[in-house]
């Protein structure tokens, strides 16, 4: 199967350079660029019509910097079409001819598009997510279904990932991935960030699930960077969120930035708390040699965090091209799950029932911190720059699980389970670019890092007669884990006329230490890895765009997956790591397509083919009766291979659809259970429904559907499920203030359900939360906001603007 995708995308790229072949004559260039922002807008269709039938030439889409250059060209009268969905279409005629055959029409501005229908006026607007060479990026200011949420809740509505309804996010079908924030490492695990960070802080997310060999290769499914709102304007300006509903949950965050031509300086803060009540169902099986065992549940839970953060930042402008940027973030997170259910067991042996009352209380918290130093050089020649950047943090995590249980309201045993300790990390990288011409360059880079933790586990059990919980001293256990690792990279970059073509390698050396008290195990690795990417693109008259990329990534194993000891997690959960793990390599594939029909309608595709080798999974089996054993081994080989949907649309004026899929095969087979082979597989798909209704300039409507299907593990099986999630909002005061109320999971449809099944062991879980949940925004824009309308309105005689708030 390799070879065979390995060929295909071998005619792909010899395809590119056949169409690729240089032609002669004239060109047609320039930049696109927003009428408000001044920002260059990327993907702009540039079309080339003949002045005599308006039938098309030729045509291109601009780049990342708003610009396009079309060649070969012959001489002619030519109308040039400036078109971008959701803004007002811009024509230019020239003529070419000899003497005069390069036309330059240097920045282009472009308007937001504004449809009166009587007494409704409508406001264009962005799709609020774009596609480009190598990323997804998603503009957070167009979910208002999400104001009140996190990151992950802005990934609910994002083609590539799926959230389940505890809000865990997958990416392509795994949670194995890479969060960046502002390009940087986040301190926190890649789930636990995504839930600390509000949407309202957040301008864009950027998913890159293939990435180029100038970042960090480690996540099956690439990276998930979190690019944080920041003004633009000179002056104090900022905006200040506040938000509440039902059944305990409120917060709020703020932003203020004060900026001069030489300094600027940021402040933000955010705290949030979020519960959330709910009821599960737990059916168990354990098969022994000499016995069946079996113990149900039925409950409720409550499950929440609160958050706290602050962040800050220092820019220098020490000379045109010299730029020293300081920055940190200080944060507190306490995650909790509490629970209370009624339990009945019994065995084969022994029929008769034995009920009785549990309570546990989970708890998972600590504060944690970052520090960065960035550099800066930019050198004569445009894009000839050196980058270098240092980055220090630190956490700390401490968890608790107590379960108590009761008959007659005694309570007669109960277990608590401890880990604690601190994590850091720091880090260091050099990247380096190089023009070679105007359509090539070079880029060259370091990164080293170094890690280390120390995390004590220990058990206690309650003793009846004393009434306290007393230390197990034989499960008591510390585990020191150190690992250092070096990379170097370099990347070639090209284009011929509408051809593009990016080469990269990457290698990285990774030592790893774990040793293990009170016994003084130690447990190394010592090795190199190797990255090759490419990344290849062509484009179309009109402007069609057509992409194509390979790249290799490594998924290291971590944390609880290493610790070669038993972890009681509660009285019947225990879990045992495995140090010999060996890292998944992953070999990922991508082919895309994106087109307009018109100038208001998009639809874009991309094919996917990844495989994991060596993957790692957790593994279940019964440890005693009543007791589950939770283990983690290589297992085998996954292959994922799907497609990408994306169409947006406007079914009436002032109706903006969006509408997204993703339609994947998925298979894993290897070995469980003393060597025996297995395969299992499913066909998953997922869709989204984005509505989006512009009743008026101030009050906006949106509406959406989600639905994931079933999906399968190694042992296990995912049922589907569906939500449904709605907002207005409104603004007042010259849109200084804004109110948004959102309701989510609004029929009640949510759900966890999931079967989980052995030789020696069954599991069943329903899971079910509050619903619906209600929440209103508040927002406060001041001070550099009124001047930034002003200069918008004197770029567009109409004082339309496109809804940017920084």
């Amino acid at each position: 199967m390799n070879k065979y995708f390995a060929a295909i995308f071998s005619l792909i790229v010899i395809s590119f350079v056949t169409l690729a072949q240089q032609g002669e004559g004239g060109s047609v260039s320039g930049k696109v660029i927003d009428a408000a922002t001044k920002e260059p807008i990327e993907y702009t269709n540039i079309v080339l019509l003949n002045v005599k039938d308006t039938s098309v030439v030729t045509g291109t889409i601009t780049n990342k910097e708003g610009v396009f250059n079309i060649t070969g060209i012959r001489p002619g009268n030519y109308f040039v079409d400036i078109r971008f969905i959701g803004y007002v279409d811009e024509r230019f005629q020239k003529t070419l001819k000899p003497g005069n055959m390069q036309i330059d029409l240097g920045e282009i501005s472009i308007h937001p598009a504004a449809i009166d229908l009587q007494d409704v006026v409508v406001q264009g607007e962005r799709s609020p997510i774009s596609y480009q060479i190598d990323k997804k990026v998603i503009d957070v200011s167009q979910m208002e279904t999400v104001a009140s949420g996190n990151a992950a809740d802005v990934l609910e509505n994002v083609p590539s990932v799926t959230v389940d309804i505890d809000g865990n996010v997958s990416l392509r079908g795994t949670t194995s991935f890479t969060v960046l924030i502002d390009g940087r490492p986040s301190v926190l695990d890649p789930q636990d960030a995504l839930q600390q960070i509000p949407a309202s802080a957040i301008q864009n997310i950027e998913l890159i699930t293939n990435p180029s060999a100038k970042y960090d290769p480690e996540g099956t499914s690439g990276i998930i960077n979190i690019i944080l709102k920041k003004n633009k304007n000179l002056g104090l300006s900022g905006v200040v969120n506040a938000n509440a509903g039902l059944k305990d949950k409120y917060g709020g965050d703020f932003i203020f930035e004060l900026k001069s031509e030489e300094v600027s300086t940021n402040f933000g803060l955010d705290f949030n708390r979020r519960f959330f009540p709910g009821s599960s169902i737990e059916e168990n099986r354990y098969i022994l040699p000499s016995n069946v065992s079996y113990l149900n549940s039925n409950g409720n839970m409550e499950w929440g965090r609160i958050s706290f953060g602050i962040r800050g930042g220092v820019e220098f402008l020490l000379s045109d091209n010299d730029v020293l940027t300081f920055g940190g973030r200080y944060g507190n997170r306490d995650n909790q799950r509490n629970s209370t259910a009624n339990y009945i067991e019994w065995t084969v042996n022994n029929s008769i029932r034995q009920n009785y009352f549990n309570s546990t209380d989970r708890k998972r918290s600590g504060d944690f911190y970052s520090l960065n130093l960035n550099y800066q050089k930019k050198f004569e020649k445009k894009d000839h720059q050196l980058y270098a950047e240092l980055f220090l943090s630190r956490r700390n995590s401490d968890e608790s699980t107590q379960s108590s249980e009761f008959e007659n309201s005694v309570q007669v045993g109960g277990t608590k389970t401890t880990e604690v300790g601190p994590s850091k990390e720091f880090r260091g990288k050099v990247d380096y670019t190089l023009p070679l011409g105007d359509q090539n360059k070079f880029e060259a880079g370091y990164q080293g890092e170094v890690n280390n933790s120390e995390d004590r586990t220990g058990l206690y059990e309650f003793n009846s007669v004393s009434g306290d919980y007393e230390l197990q001293s034989q499960y008591d256990h510390l585990n020191d884990y150190n690992r250092s690792e070096q990379a170097f990279y370099t990347m070639y970059l090209n284009n011929w006329n509408n051809f593009g073509v990016q080469g990269g390698f990457r290698t990285e050396y990774t030592y790893r230490k774990i040793k293990v008290s009170p016994n003084d195990q130690v447990f190394t690795i010592d090795r190199w890895d190797y990255f090759p990417t490419l990344h290849t693109s062509y484009k179309f008259e009109g402007g069609q765009q057509l992409m194509a990329s390979y790249t290799r990534r490594i998924q290291r194993p971590r944390g609880w997956a290493l610790e070669p000891f038993e972890t009681w997690l509660d009285a019947n959960n225990v879990r045992k790591g495995n140090p010999d793990l060996q890292p998944e390599l992953i070999d990922s594939y991508e082919f895309g397509f994106q087109t307009y029909f018109g100038k208001d309608v998009s639809f874009s595709t991309e094919l996917y083919y990844r495989v994991a080798n060596n993957k790692i999974e957790r593994v279940r089996s019964v440890y005693s009766e009543n007791v589950s054993l939770t283990t983690f081994d290589n297992i085998g080989t996954d292959y994922s291979i799907g497609t990408e949907l994306m169409t947006i649309f406007d079914p009436f004026e002032f109706w903006n659809v969006n509408l997204m899929g993703n339609l994947y095969q998925y298979r894993v087979e290897g070995s469980l259970y003393n060597n025996e082979p297995f395969s299992r597989k499913s066909f998953n798909w997922n869709t989204r429904i984005n509505n989006s209704f512009k009743l008026s300039k101030t009050l906006q409507l949106q509406f959406n559907i989600r639905y994931n299907s079933p999906s399968v593990s190694p042992q296990g099986e995912w049922k589907g499920f569906f939500t449904t999630n709605a907002s207005v909002k409104k603004d007042l005061f010259d849109r200084m203030l804004s109110l948004t109320l959102q309701v989510r999971d609004i029929f009640a449809t949510a759900k966890r359900e999931f079967t989980s099944e052995g030789p020696d062991f069954y599991n069943y879980v329903h899971f079910n939360r509050e619903s619906p949940v209600v929440m209103l925004n508040i927002r406060l824009n001041f001070n550099n906001y009124k001047q930034e309308r002003e200069q918008r309105q004197g770029d567009n005689e109409e004082g339309m603007d496109n809804g940017d708030e920084f």
